[in-house]
């Protein structure tokens, strides 16, 4: 069984994860909102305890967590944009100490939560069966994650993939991470709802998912906006996949919910940048695994991670 952990700006979740991927003794609390660190972590303690309490803590080896980030998994540290109260946070220490105190000395591993979809889609959803693959999360942000030859790629820092801060605009505006035109600064829910406002979009709901459900009623703004994020998309997928031979693109997160809003434009794009013989059959699918991938991503990513030998031993 591997202990798995999914901490967010909304909610901490945990589960016990068996060897196929099914889950036992889910559990969940909503992450303290203007805490001090301790407080957001006494959140992550109460999870813990929790599934400690289940008959089946024994049979635990490993465990997974998967965070928000920023992360820097050579640290074991988090500094969550939306958890302003973790800063350099040693999560990975913190939960290691509290799994010994429920009697459980397990090696951990720390994933941020774009890399810990792309494990979970690589384990049991839409990248499943490809050796190389680049999985995104689509929302508020842009984040992902790589699987090459088989093997999640997370670096050194656990940040390799982050497409979101790939620039696909060298002149484009400034971006929050201090770059210049970023696939996030673009395409996030939050650029493409900021960005159909500011060509004069007057939709009821000033979100991205307002913004698609215009598109798919003919708005023309709304539909430049999609279209719009969509080129960025495809321009950033195409340069991972001739980079690194990638042969799928999987994306998740609220923006994709739109399906068709938005991958109609990814795909037809992406025939404009994936023009080369050895990336001419990118394929970009939805994810399939859907509110479930945080806590299978934790689990799946110290599977993936961790020597066996190291679980066995535990």
């Amino acid at each position: 069984m591997t202990v798995a952990i999914d901490i967010g700006g909304t909610k901490v979740a945990g589960a016990l994860v068996h060897p196929d991927g099914t889950m036992t003794a889910t559990t969940r609390r909503p992450t303290p909102r203007g805490a001090d660190g301790d407080t957001v972590f006494a959140a992550v303690a109460e999870v813990v305890g929790e599934l400690a309490a289940g008959p089946l803590w024994s049979s635990a080896v490993r465990c997974g967590i998967g965070s928000a980030g920023p992360v820097d998994t050579a640290r074991g540290t988090v500094s969550p944009v939306n958890i302003g109260a973790w800063r350099q946070f040693p999560v990975r220490a913190r939960v290691e100490a509290e799994l010994a105190r429920h009697g459980a000395k397990l090696p951990t591993v720390l994933a941020g939560d774009g890399v810990a979809m792309t494990a979970a889609e690589h384990w049991l959803g839409a990248a499943r069966g490809h050796a190389n693959a680049l999985c995104m999360v689509v929302s508020t942000g842009v984040g992902g994650g790589l699987i090459l030859n088989n093997q999640l790629h997370p670096g050194p820092t656990g940040n390799a993939g982050h497409i979101g801060h790939m620039s696909v605009a060298f002149d484009g505006e400034p971006c929050v991470c201090g770059g210049r035109g970023c696939v996030e600064s673009i395409a996030s829910g939050t650029a493409i709802a900021g960005w159909a406002l500011a060509q004069g979009w007057t939709g009821p709901d000033p979100t991205a998912a307002g913004v698609a459900a215009s598109a798919e009623a003919g708005d023309p703004v709304a539909l430049a906006a999609y279209d719009r994020a969509g080129r960025a998309l495809a321009a950033a997928i195409a340069g991972t996949a001739t980079l690194v031979e990638t042969d799928i693109a999987v994306i998740g997160g609220g923006v994709a919910a739109s399906g068709d809003t938005l991958f109609e434009p990814v795909r037809r794009h992406l025939a404009s940048y994936a023009t080369l013989s050895f990336v001419q059959d990118l394929r970009v699918v939805p994810a399939s695994l859907g509110t479930h991938a945080g806590l299978i991503g934790a689990a799946a990513a110290a599977l993936m991670l961790l020597p066996a030998e190291s679980a066995a031993t535990a």
